[in-house]
């Protein structure tokens, strides 16, 4: 049995020899039979599959998606089971299959955090999930959630800088920032240390290198500037201003569904999990899960795949 998670972005796999994540954007014809017949050893190979992906605009609607995504899958696995918004597994192409790869996470938590809010904060979106109500978090659309605060549009690499970040205080003079996608999020969290160069694993805004030089020249470029017009003092006052907002964003969030769940704890996933079990005060799952906690779905997916079948 093996756990898929095929989002917009990234197509991530967990199996008996770890987890495996490639950066897979749909919108680019992503290869994902491609990269699944590695792990592939027969066609009687399960797979347990959740997804998100089936929102890339490359697709006229969800459903298309869904069905792009499911029939690469059983190009490989021809056995694959895909979990629903609805808590079920379906062998085909459904409408509750959109992004449910959320609550495989929040299914397979449940018994062991009853009490807790999860945050899985990844490269592009922050899943805010409070698990003592699953059940009425069956059936709930991403339009639904972001309406509630259970998703915020926000991730540690793939966020453009402008798209939370209206102006910053430059040497003592406001400035409003260009709404050009100069800069990502990712180019933020390299500079300020907290992903080192081989975690920028989407595609840079400009295609050019993933190292801190390069990350300050896009983010000068978010005020229209060079790096040598405002020096490494600007532009670490933009990466800090960034910060300070999307913390600020998803912690105020966290706090916000905590309290309305009447939770005790929050518990942190994805490759944001130690950042931000630090900033929001919760509890790492890299240190109950390893690195299944930087692909949960896929690993909550197999799991609960295992559940049904004993």
């Amino acid at each position: 049995m093996i756990g898929i998670d095929v989002g917009g972005a990234n197509l991530k796999v967990v199996d008996k020899n770890g987890v495996h994540i490639h950066y897979c954007p749909l919108w680019t014809g992503a290869p994902i039979p491609e990269l699944l017949r590695q792990y592939a050893n027969g066609s009687d190979d399960e797979a347990a599959v959740v997804m998100s992906g089936e929102l890339a605009d490359c697709f006229e609607n969800k459903i298309q998606g869904i069905t792009f995504i499911a029939n690469a899958v059983r190009e490989v696995f021809l056995s694959a089971r895909f979990y629903g918004t609805d808590a079920k597994f379906h062998d085909g192409p459904v409408p509750a299959l959109a992004a449910a790869n959320w609550l495989a996470s929040a299914d397979f938590l449940q018994t062991k955090y009853p009490d807790a809010v999860l945050l899985d904060i990844g490269s592009t979106t922050a899943d805010i999930i409070p698990l003592s109500r699953f059940p009425s978090l069956m059936g709930l659309s991403d339009l639904v959630r972001l309406q509630k605060g259970y998703l915020v549009y926000t991730g540690m690499l793939r966020t453009p800088v402008a798209g939370i970040l209206s102006s910053v205080n430059l040497a003592g003079t406001a400035t409003p920032v260009s709404t050009e996608y100069f800069a990502a999020s990712a180019d933020v969290h390299l500079v300020l240390n907290h992903i080192t160069p081989e975690e920028y694993t989407c595609d840079t805004p400009d295609h050019k290198e993933k190292t801190p030089d390069a990350s300050r020249r896009r983010l000068a470029r978010v005020v229209c500037a060079d790096l040598e017009e405002i020096g490494n003092t600007g532009v670490m006052e933009i990466a800090e201003a960034f910060w300070d907002r999307q913390r600020a964003l998803v912690c105020n969030t966290v706090r916000r569904v905590t309290k309305e769940s009447g939770a005790s704890s929050v518990i942190v996933a994805g490759i944001g999990a130690s950042l931000f079990a630090r900033e929001c005060g919760g509890i790492n799952l890299m240190q109950a899960l390893g690195p299944a906690a930087d692909a949960l779905p896929a690993y909550a997916v197999r799991e609960i795949a295992l559940r049904t079948q004993g």
